[in-house]
């Protein structure tokens, strides 16, 4: 049978079908009953409508891989570690070095670095040692992101902001946007002039930059975190197009601590599975699940385990490893891709337009408006418009984690002299958890 079953009917209008809801909402405002407001300056329609697509950006399909995190304290106990995460199943490691003591070669140990995956973030400044990792293994990629530091910390490393590129390749942690409560269209212009800073130092030698890295911290707000990683992979295409810089963007993606919970934690794993499949199919090159117990319990193999399997589920047997730029195509995603990258340009002109990212932190602006987003919704889960299941709705009163707590779970205050106000990082559900701590 040759002829479309489709032939037979007549074209529908998104004019039509709006004439259509508005009879069968019998006289109720159209704008008030069936249009989201969200935080990130965009409103949800009901519908959206091929005839309402201007154009659809074009994002270059990705091959995604498992990761895993291994914070190193011990240079062998780290190596057996992953030597054991890539035999079930992880196909990037990344080591986090806490100090320039710890042994490159020693971590590398029996490693094929030809068919392993393997990144360096370094949790300080040293040149030799970023020399050295150079020397020793040119596969291995060096992250180190010092505006990220700055912001997150509140100083440099043991550098200026004349010191920023130390390698071929740039990172920029936008996680921690996320982590403290930026919304999304603020993660992206904030990323986009984070880059820029980096850019602008780089300027008559960007073309010795190999490879850019955006870590990206995904919500469980599973379609607009699509849009979102599609909406970082147009906009970095368009600023690097303004600097000639054809470098590689390569996206690492890992579950949001901000709407994590103490109580009734394995709900976590439900919450990490569809921020997982968020930024699979937004086109992450590498997800880095989070284990369901992180915030409270050190690293364990259970936890570890568990985190990795999901990601295997995911690969293996619901097949999203088959199929590429899934999200292609749809109205929904398109437009919400579109109108986040637009937003954000909007917010990345005006700090551009201000002196810059480094700039704009150090007069505050930047942290102010994070804070401004994070109380915005922080009011939201307080009065239960923003709900954490088995935290502020349904919670399970006879559950105690007074007594499973290894990790402290909340804002540490550490009063030290800082150059900045820092951007910090807090969960959601803290203040709540804490008064039920006390009443257990």
């Amino acid at each position: 049978m040759n002829n479309s079953l489709f032939s037979a009917f007549e074209k529908v209008s998104s004019k039509a079908w709006k004439q259509k809801i508005h009879v069968d909402l019998k006289g109720a405002d159209y704008n008030d009953t069936l249009i989201w407001n969200t935080n990130h300056g965009i409103d949800v329609r009901p519908f959206y409508h091929q005839d309402e697509m201007t154009e659809t950006l074009t994002i270059r399909p990705q091959q995604w891989t498992i990761g895993q995190i291994i914070f190193v304290q011990n240079e062998s106990a780290a190596n057996l570690k992953a030597i054991d995460a890539l035999n079930r199943g992880a196909q990037t490691i990344k080591f986090v070095i806490p100090n320039n003591s710890i042994s490159i070669e020693k971590i590398l140990l029996n490693i094929d670095l030809d068919t392993a995956d393997i990144k360096i973030e370094l949790q300080f400044f040293d040149q030799e040692y970023i020399d050295q990792l150079a020397k020793i293994s040119a596969k291995a990629v060096l992250i180190i992101d010092p505006i990220g530091h700055f912001a997150k910390s509140g100083n440099w490393f043991n550098t200026t902001n004349n010191s920023l590129i130390v390698s071929n390749t740039i990172t920029i942690n936008t996680d921690t946007y996320q982590n403290a409560g930026a919304n999304i269209t603020q993660q992206l212009a904030y990323g986009l002039s984070h880059l820029n800073e980096y850019f602008n130092v780089a300027q008559a030698d960007v073309s010795a930059i190999q490879q850019v890295t955006f870590n990206v911290a995904i919500s469980t707000n599973y379609f607009f975190e699509i849009a979102k990683l599609r909406a970082f992979r147009a906009l970095y295409n368009t600023l690097a197009a303004e600097y000639n810089c054809d470098a590689d963007l390569v996206i690492n993606a890992i579950p949001s601590k901000r709407n994590k919970t103490i109580y009734d934690y394995n709900t976590n794993m439900l919450r990490t599975t569809t921020e997982c499949m968020s930024a699979i199919l937004g086109g992450a090159n590498t997800v880095f699940n989070l284990p369901y117990d992180a915030i409270y319990h050190k690293d364990n193999e259970f936890g570890e385990r568990i985190a990795r399997n999901q990601l295997l589920i995911l690969k293996n047997e619901s097949y999203f490893d088959i199929v590429n730029n899934a999200s292609d195509g749809s109205y929904y995603i398109e437009t919400l891709t579109s109108q986040l990258a637009e937003k954000a340009l909007i917010i990345f002109k005006d700090i551009e337009a201000n002196g810059g990212f480094i700039a704009q932190l150090k007069e505050g602006s930047i942290q102010k408006k994070i804070k401004e987003s994070a109380a915005k919704e922080q009011e939201q889960f307080d009065n239960g418009q923003v709900t954490l299941l088995g935290t502020n709705k349904h919670p399970n009163k006879n559950d105690k984690m007074q007594n499973e707590l290894e990790l402290y779970p909340f804002v540490k205050m550490n009063p030290r002299q800082t150059l900045i106000e820092p951007i910090i990082e807090k969960r959601l559900a803290e203040t709540l958890e804490q008064n039920r701590l006390k009443t257990e």
